[in-house]
């Protein structure tokens, strides 16, 4: 891997450090060529400290390192991608990134869409939310909703009316999440499930 480090006067490139399994961005660091190459020696994520003016292991002092997974270099090379697997908070603050944010996974859209779900099953007025109804019905209910899109999902997909098949994919994920908290769950015990039956 080529990286420039002689494109700025000091000889520093900065470092995006992105977590490799959550994907969120915990801090932005620099690194010159020493901080480099003891980072991919000791797999442990290792900058050159502008205000210590020497090489820095994140975590020398307190433990919380960031364990390398990746290296990559962007179009111009001269600024690098670090995955890695944090222990502990990144921020020097004590949170979990310099933007002082929760690093937790989310699921994108799905993510907002379990909330929305949770936070319709606290509504006392039912009338108001199919949502709430459906958790008011019981879970009976909900896993009857779930059969039925299946089966409409399966009756879809020999057709080919593309729009159909996919808007019933959507009621059938939609009732799905529904049920998932009904019995306690969500989209992240499922992906522990999947994750285990990865080979």
């Amino acid at each position: 891997m080529t990286i420039d480090f002689n494109k700025y006067e000091n000889g520093l490139v900065p470092a995006i450090i992105q977590d490799a399994v959550t994907k969120n961005v915990l801090m932005l660091g620099f690194m010159n060529f020493e901080a480099y190459e003891k980072t991919l020696e000791i797999k442990k994520a290792t900058f050159f400290s502008r205000t210590k003016n020497r090489l820095w292991t994140k975590g020398e002092e307190s433990g919380n390192y960031l364990n390398v997974v990746s290296i990559k270099n962007d179009c111009d090379n001269d600024t690098l991608l670090i995955k890695v697997n944090p222990v502990g908070p990144t921020c020097h603050k004590g949170s979990d990134t310099c933007w002082n944010e929760k690093n937790k996974q989310t699921f994108g859209f799905l993510t907002k869409l379990e909330n929305v779900i949770k936070s319709r099953r606290k509504e006392a007025n039912s009338s108001k939310s199919y949502v709430a109804s459906l958790f008011e019905k019981g879970i009976n209910k909900i896993a009857q909703k779930v059969g039925e899109e299946a089966v409409e999902v399966v009756i879809e997909a020999k057709d080919n009316n593309d729009n159909l098949f996919l808007n019933e994919g959507a009621d059938l994920l939609f009732h799905f999440l529904i049920l998932l908290q009904a019995k306690g769950f969500s989209l992240k015990d499922i992906e522990t499930i999947l994750k285990q039956r990865e080979k």
